[in-house]
């Protein structure tokens, strides 16, 4: 696969071999048939980082082939949204002639939304100053001229330069309703848009007639968190990044949600906090106890849920896992199915043409 060609013509065949791949690697869990979801077979990356190549006068776009290390040129990118591919063409027209932008650039982030917002960072290998901010400031302009709702960012060693704001609002339709998410730079956010609606209205769907009090840990931005505090009678959500937990307090504001509070702490120090072994001040004027949470909700980094965030979870009657890495959501499970069964199974194609598979799990305990 080139990034110039997405092999569209194979993804019902791609899908397919990870629905048997998933199917197989459940089997030991005595899981239900997985429900599938599917990807746009093109466009539906919401955000893309490139290294820049000066050849010459010539400037453009590369990506390293992962095996081989070899770079390749890209002058568009179909896996990307539309967006980021009108905004690659322009970018480099605007940054190519001017030796201020030009001089040191070596790469360029894009993040976009569905709701036709972006972010284009510019990163260098030398101090930026006034004369970089002038310039920077007429390619925006020249931008937004072209009917592109951009923010543009400088960064370079220990500095970063945002001529306006660092953070874009995407806007989803989930379950009847628009949310309203914000998205800093730089901060974690689900790639394929399309896909996270789908999967927050699984989530939705599998939680519907929930009873009791929802806990999340690692909720980022709030993404699930808001999505299913319609199913809940009060939400509790950790997440330590202080720029996730900056944008879910927007999130929630923006939504109008009054059930969810998030508190900024790691999943270990919530489990210590939980059973009592550590007092945190930042739990001040919350009272843990008061919460019924009967549901836990869990989406782990790639390394999946240490050994004692295990043993919390299986303290609940309903768990919905999330995972990014099918090997240790089955490591997990080991642990897990022994208390609990698996209700419900899915399988997100959030990387499409790629080994990576997303899946979602529901466990209620058994007996």
């Amino acid at each position: 696969m080139t990034p110039e060609h997405l092999p569209t013509e194979q993804y019902e065949a791609q899908l397919a071999e990870k629905v048997v791949r998933l199917q197989s690697m459940m089997t030991p869990f005595a899981a239900p048939v997985p429900e599938v979801f599917r990807s746009p077979v093109s466009h539906y990356r919401m955000r893309a980082e490139f290294r820049l190549w000066h050849e010459g006068d010539d400037l453009y776009h590369i990506i390293f082939d992962q095996a081989t290390k070899q770079r390749i040129r890209v002058d568009s990118f179909p896996a990307a949204s539309q967006l980021i591919n009108v905004l690659m063409k322009a970018v480099i027209a605007g940054v190519k002639d001017e030796p201020v932008l030009r001089h040191k650039l070596f790469q360029v982030d894009y993040l976009t939304t569905m709701s036709n917002q972006a972010i284009v960072s510019l990163l260098y290998h030398k101090a930026l100053g006034d004369e970089w901010q002038s310039a920077a400031t007429r390619l925006r302009d020249a931008l937004r001229a072209a009917n592109l709702n951009v923010q543009l960012i400088g960064r370079a060693t220990k500095t970063k330069i945002a001529l306006d704001r660092d953070y874009i609002d995407e806007r989803l339709p989930v379950g009847g309703r628009e949310m309203i998410y914000r998205q800093v730079e730089n901060s974690f956010t689900q790639p394929n848009a399309a896909m996270n609606i789908q999967m927050l209205e699984w989530a939705q769907d599998v939680t519907t007639g929930a009873t009791g009090d929802l806990l999340e840990l690692y909720c980022g931005n709030g993404n699930f968190s808001l999505a299913l505090a319609r199913n809940f009678t009060r939400v509790l959500a950790t997440e330590i990044a202080k720029p996730s937990v900056a944008s879910a307090q927007y999130n929630i504001a923006a939504n109008h949600i009054d059930n969810v509070q998030i508190i900024r702490m790691s999943a270990e120090e919530f489990t210590q906090a939980m059973n009592g072994v550590r007092q945190f001040n930042r739990l001040q004027g919350i009272d843990l106890q008061s919460y019924q949470c009967e549901t836990i909700f869990v989406d782990p980094p790639r390394s999946g849920l240490d050994g004692e965030t295990e043993k919390m979870v299986q303290a609940y009657p309903r768990i919905l896992y999330i995972s990014c890495n099918p090997e240790t959501l089955c490591k997990n499970l080991e642990t897990l199915s022994q208390t609990h069964r698996v209700e419900r199974l899915a399988l997100f194609d959030q990387f499409p043409y790629t080994h990576h598979m997303e899946c979602g799990v529901l466990l209620t305990r058994k007996g």
